[in-house]
C-alpha cells in the first residue's frame, strides 16, 4: 500500500480488498516485469470513481 501516514485515499484499495482481488491477478512469466499490479489497480479505480 502507499504510504500516506494513516490516510486511505478514497481510491485506494485497502489491504483486506488488496487481499481478496491480489490472488486473481496472473503473475507474468516472460517478458520485462510489469509495475506493481496494486498500483495499476488503484489507477483504474481512480478513473472509475472519479469519472475521469
Amino acid at each position: 500500500m502507499v504510504d500516506h501516514g494513516d490516510v486511505i485515499r478514497r481510491h485506494e484499495l485497502t489491504d483486506h480488498e488488496w487481499e481478496l482481488l491480489g490472488p486473481l491477478i496472473p503473475r507474468a512469466v516472460r517478458g520485462r516485469p510489469r509495475v506493481e499490479d496494486r498500483q495499476i489497480i488503484n489507477g483504474m479505480v481512480y478513473k472509475i470513481r472519479t469519472g475521469i
